[in-house]
């Protein structure tokens, strides 16, 4: 990728910085990725190999389809005629085509369906419409949750949460400084800290963590997310899976890091053109559902989660009658999805579901 000396957001930014000041890792963040002209989602389709990441979906039909029987045994417990299918963040539309097909195998729910899909990039959108043109359930595109109607539902979000905007505070001598961005004298962007406590934070932060010395970086997103899931799920009746990397229990750390064709790169380069995460706070997440009065199931370890579904059942009867190659490629997708290593996608990628009070029972939890 050729990258122009200084690009559009980047000199928006500095002019911002000159102007104004630094800004919150959250705000830097939520620029990057969203920014409406020069944002990194809104401007370019990154999924693939020929972008910058790969997701589940990518990697092997198996995941949706698992994903797709999923979400019918689940909707056999919510007994709704009319239910609304909603993905956050559908990447290439890649999951939501292997669930439909898979949904064939259920008539009845297929028939059901709904599908809402939310979306910021038009470029997504319009990989997602040609993916899906083919479909006989009805599609709908939304740029908020909120502009998807309420009902029966079952919301789907692999790994969505990791790029919405993180903050980030400093643990100083004098207590928990907002971690920001700034432009250091040489001109180019730097990390650094506000120059004043911010007891907010002490009150926030004493409830959730212990230990902490100075240096440590602790993270946190906005509940607005978790909150609106929640309420919907209990208000409507239903469920929601989320996937994603992130931690089973609130952590110090700092996780945000920027990836470029598949590898690691420095997240104040190239602002707008190189893909921001951060790791998700299952602990949080669950909080937030449960303070809504949703039931929480999980976390699970996504290799624990796609082997109680099935997956290597599933892998056995793709890789009938093919030939060794293509067998054996079936098998490398099953050993990437469930990989237990330390960072292998099966570990450290976790699952969580949250659902209507009435639904006790979801695959993949017990």
């Amino acid at each position: 990728m050729s990258i122009p000396a200084v690009m559009p957001l980047e000199a928006e930014l500095r002019r911002h910085l000159q102007r104004i000041g630094p800004l919150s890792v959250s705000k830097y963040m939520e620029l990057c990725l969203t920014h409406p002209e020069h944002g990194y989602y809104t401007t370019r389709t990154p999924i693939g190999a020929g972008g910058d990441f790969t997701t589940a979906p990518e990697i092997s039909q198996m995941f949706g389809e698992l994903i797709g029987l999923w979400a019918a045994a689940v909707w056999r417990g919510i007994g709704s005629e009319n239910l609304r299918l909603i993905e956050l963040g559908p990447g290439r539309g890649a999951m939501m085509v292997d669930l439909l097909r898979a949904a064939k195998v259920v008539p009845d729910f297929r028939a059901a369906l709904v599908l809402h899909l939310v979306e910021i990039s038009p470029a997504l959108e319009r990989v997602q419409r040609e993916a899906l043109s083919g479909t006989e359930v009805p599609v709908s595109w939304h740029h908020s949750l909120d502009d998807v109607p309420d009902g029966p539902l079952i919301l789907l979000a692999n790994e969505f949460i990791d790029a919405l905007p993180v903050h980030q505070a400093v643990m100083c001598a004098d207590g928990w400084h907002e971690r920001v961005v700034k432009l250091g004298k040489d001109g180019a962007l730097h990390f650094s800290i506000h120059r004043d406590p911010n007891p907010l934070f002490e009150e926030l932060l004493q409830s959730r963590i212990r230990n902490v010395k100075v240096g440590d970086v602790f993270e946190w997103r906005d509940d607005n997310i978790a909150l609106e899931i929640s309420r919907r799920v209990v208000k409507s009746q239903g469920a929601a899976l989320v996937i994603d990397y992130g931690h089973l229990a609130t952590a110090i750390g700092d996780t945000l890091q920027a990836v470029s064709r598949h590898g690691f790169a420095d997240p104040l380069v190239a602002p707008g053109l190189i893909d921001l995460t951060a790791h998700v706070d299952f602990q949080a997440l669950a909080e937030a559902a449960e303070g809504m009065g949703a039931r929480v199931h999980g976390p699970v370890e996504q290799g624990e989660f796609l082997r109680r579904l099935g997956i290597e059942q599933r892998a056995l009867a793709l890789k009938r009658g093919l030939s060794p190659a293509r067998a054996a490629s079936i098998d490398a997708a099953l050993a990437r999805l469930t990989d237990a290593n330390p960072t292998g996608m099966g570990r450290i990628i976790k699952c969580i579901a949250f659902s209507s009070p009435g639904l006790e029972w979801l695959p993949g939890f017990n």
